[in-house]
């Protein structure tokens, strides 16, 4: 048996050999280097030790995460803004209103559960984006009871109220983005990588499990595969119906 950490960097999964896994800890803030090279993003103080941090995304040619936060809450925005719009067109035109009236269920509620923050500044605005974002929800909910007492009775609660809570769920999330730096590290990880006794931070988006599987069951590829100068892979792995690549070695750029 073999034990690998499985990582995820975009929507692609890399299994890493256990045995070149220091340890993995929470993304934080980097010392910048000078004149280095394009995949290294700055350097971190561990142990007793000073080791640079590799970005698995800008080797594997991916936009950067803050980009993709960024993409990622303009359609949370959208999302609301479409939500908005049908529960007024709901109340004010009779017409059917189909999206959910559960927080948890719409991308920005799972979003919102599934996030962590550790920065008392990001866990302040979290909860309150969290709790306009539920009241936002739950008045939707009042409103549309209120339409079936009176038309009138759903159109004012929508005017007086959801109106400006949407406002503040929108101003909250705004917020978010002006902390991505704190937002992203709050959510990568960082995998502290040993090689030939060079150790170094690897970047990457999430830590997805840790596996022990017999090394029979990995398909090898017929030859080695060198994606790039600093990455070479040795096959794949089939995880829950899902395609794992296995790294065989991480060179770090001089």
């Amino acid at each position: 048996m073999k034990g690998f950490i499985v990582f995820v960097v975009g929507t692609n999964r890399y299994a890493l050999d256990i045995e070149n896994v220091q340890r993995i800890i929470q993304a934080t803030s980097l010392t910048e280097i000078p004149q280095v090279h394009q995949y290294i993003d700055g350097m971190i103080s561990y142990e007793d030790d000073i080791i640079k941090v590799f970005n698995f995304r800008k080797l594997i040619g991916l936009k950067s995460f803050d980009e993709e936060l960024k993409d990622l809450f303009a359609s949370l925005k959208i999302a609301h803004e479409s939500w908005v719009l049908a529960l007024k067109d709901s109340l004010y035109n009779n017409v059917e209103f189909t999206k959910t009236l559960n927080p948890h269920a719409c991308g920005l509620g799972k979003w919102i559960d599934s996030f962590t923050a550790f920065d008392d500044r990001v866990v302040s605005i979290l909860n309150k984006l969290s709790d306009y974002h539920k009241r936002l929800h739950r008045t939707g909910a009042t409103a549309l009871e209120a339409q079936k007492r009176s038309h009138e009775a759903g159109v004012e609660v929508f005017e007086n109220e959801i109106v400006g809570i949407f406002k503040y769920t929108m101003g909250f999330l705004d917020k978010f983005i002006d902390e991505l730096d704190i937002v992203s590290s709050a959510l990568q990880k960082f995998v502290i990588y040993e090689d030939e006794k060079i150790s170094f931070a690897l970047k990457v988006d999430a830590i997805e499990d840790i596996v022990h599987i017999d090394e029979d069951s990995m398909i090898n590829s017929q030859h080695e595969t060198k994606e790039s100068e600093y990455l070479e892979l040795d096959g794949v792995l089939e995880l829950n119906d899902v395609l794992v690549n296995v790294i065989k070695k991480i060179n770090l750029p001089n």
